[in-house]
């Protein structure tokens, strides 16, 4: 890092305003990846389980023949043996905390009736059978499988299905087979990749297709859900991880340079600090070395900070908001004497984090709500991933005579407008039909 000096953006510079735009990202795929990609969804929907397997060992997955790709109830079972007492004890309090906030975001059926007297109303339904994706391999991501299989059975999804990548002898992490089991999975693939989200979008003769896919995943699988959207829904595109910190002279930058490089862990995403204090400024740049140096993962903590990290100092903290809902970031954590009048205008991020106590860590294992999160700029249209995006909703319309008849003059001069005489009609013959009255 020493020769590579941190990215420093001072508001009192003349190109402040041009440097800025230079932390905006596009969550588009390079063109190599989309290519890549969509050769693999051609493969696998033309040649199935075949295409799926030969690509599963292709990028460094086990050799599996068909029936090996599902993980059995005797791996279900030894994985429950071998997790730790302590492991589990901690799977279990995110997976209450995050099944007692789905709950509460859970849509419910409601009625009314309107102003002509027509019954209206919303029913939901779980969907029948959804695809969710967690990242394994390497770094088996529990926490993933906690944030998403969990929402999918408290919406009461009956069937659950997991895609994960195992290791190049086809074991899966036993944690996460664990927290898997815990957080309600049905069943459970040992296939990672752009090939496990076209084999759940379009099935294979072993894995049954699913309505809807879910989970985030490298820019392979998140360009694969791209490319199927429209055979299945998704839930959004979530990219590489995403942080920006806001503090004022009251923080304490040692804490909020152990954030910034919590969320570097996660691989090259972006990592953006605001303030309007130069000590603290002087005092983060201070922090992050002293802390990469102690780091277990170090050298790769000093890659992603030299190539996502951005420092700016802003006139007044009020400034740093408008950034924010420019940059729309994955993770806001705000520490400063307004902090909570600053979160207030803050409208396009993930998740907010709130105050000293509040590490962006904590958000992302138990706290409750899903780290499925919008990154890349999407969390200006798009909201994370919460329990209600696996229901689908039924409007409900039920007239009676009356009813009808008030509507009965508005329905035709619509009618007409649109030169669709027929839809009029069809409203106007049950008031005439003698068989109605």
């Amino acid at each position: 890092m020493t020769s590579n000096p941190m990215r420093i953006l001072r508001h009192d510079s003349p190109r402040f305003r041009f440097q800025l735009k230079s932390l905006n990202r596009s969550a588009e795929a390079a063109p190599e990846v989309a290519a890549t990609v969509s050769n693999i969804i051609a493969e696998v929907r033309g040649r199935g389980d075949a295409a799926v397997l030969e690509y599963t060992a292709k990028f460094g997955g086990p050799a599996l023949k068909p029936a090996g790709m599902r993980v059995t109830a005797a791996e279900f079972q030894e994985a429950d043996t071998s997790t730790s007492d302590e492991v589990k004890a901690a799977l279990h309090l995110a997976h209450k905390n995050v099944r007692d906030f789905a709950r509460r975001g859970l849509r419910k059926d409601w009625h009314m009736k309107n102003r002509q007297g027509v019954r209206v109303g919303e029913s939901f339904h779980p969907f029948g059978r959804v695809g969710i994706y967690v990242p394994g391999g390497n770094a088996p991501l529990v926490s993933t499988a906690i944030m998403t299989v969990t929402l999918a059975a408290t919406a009461g999804v009956p069937e659950i299905v997991v895609a994960t990548p195992a290791d190049s002898a086809g074991k899966v992490h036993p944690p996460l087979l664990h927290a898997l089991q815990l957080a309600g999975a049905t069943e459970v693939y040992r296939i990672g990749g752009a090939q496990a989200i076209t084999a759940l979008a379009y099935g294979t003769k072993t894995i049954a297709p699913v309505v809807k896919i879910f989970g985030p995943g490298n820019a392979y699988v998140v360009e694969a859900k791209r490319q199927v959207f429209g055979a299945v829904a998704i839930d959004l595109l979530p990219g590489p991880s995403e942080i920006m910190v806001i503090a004022d002279q009251t923080a304490d930058p040692a804490c909020l340079a152990a954030d910034l490089l919590a969320q570097a862990e996660h691989g090259h995403g972006s990592v953006v600090f605001v303030t309007d204090s130069e000590t603290i400024l002087t005092g983060i740049q201070t922090e992050l070395k002293r802390q990469m140096a102690e780091a277990l993962r170090g050298e790769h903590l000093a890659h992603v900070v030299e190539d996502g990290l951005f420092l700016v100092l802003v006139a007044q903290l009020g400034d740093a908001v408008a950034i924010a809902n420019d940059f729309a970031p994955e993770h806001v954590a705000v520490v400063a004497e307004n902090e909570d009048e600053l979160a207030r205008g803050i409208r396009t991020a993930g998740a907010i984090f709130l105050g000293h106590w509040s590490p962006v860590a904590g958000g992302d294992f138990v706290a409750g709500p899903s780290h499925e999160l919008p990154t890349g700029g999407s969390g200006k249209s798009f909201s994370g991933l919460t329990v209600d995006q696996f229901q689908r909703r039924t409007s409900t319309v039920c007239f009676d005579r009356k009813s009808l008849k008030k509507s009965l003059g508005a329905i035709q001069t619509i009618s007409a407008v649109e030169g669709l005489d027929r839809h009029g009609a069809s409203a106007a013959i049950r008031i005439t039909s003698k068989q109605n009255e």
